[in-house]
């Protein structure tokens, strides 16, 4: 497995309860640069607890592949956008892959603006 110099790429994992809605959202993030592509599971079921009761529900799951260094703009996205009061969303390390396919994502996805604040 080929190994980066630097662990640059990531997943970042966001759920919802809506599939439409969650590809949407997928959508605006590729075309805002933010992340190279997401690929969207349409049924997963979730257990979790929520104000001290055990539920269950079924969810979309995206799959988003970016820059480590967007990840707080992705994160910031879903908390601005998401239905949810508390959205699912999670950065998981890439340590290794395709060179080509982590060479993609670099070049698909906008390095962030030093000037934003």
């Amino acid at each position: 497995m080929e190994q980066p110099e630097e662990h640059t790429v990531c997943e970042v994992v966001v759920t919802a309860d809506d599939p439409e809605w969650l590809a949407s959202f997928t959508r605006r993030l590729v075309e805002d640069r933010l992340v190279a592509c997401g690929q969207v599971v349409t049924a997963v079921r979730s257990t979790y607890r929520w104000k001290g009761a055990v539920e269950e529900a079924t969810e979309a799951r995206v799959a988003l592949h970016t820059r480590v260094e967007l990840v707080d703009a992705v994160v910031e996205r879903a908390a601005r956008e998401h239905p949810y009061d508390v959205p699912c969303v999670l950065a998981l390390p890439v340590l290794g892959g395709n060179p080509d396919y982590l060479a993609w994502v670099e070049r698909e996805t906008r390095a962030p603006d030093p000037d934003a604040s």
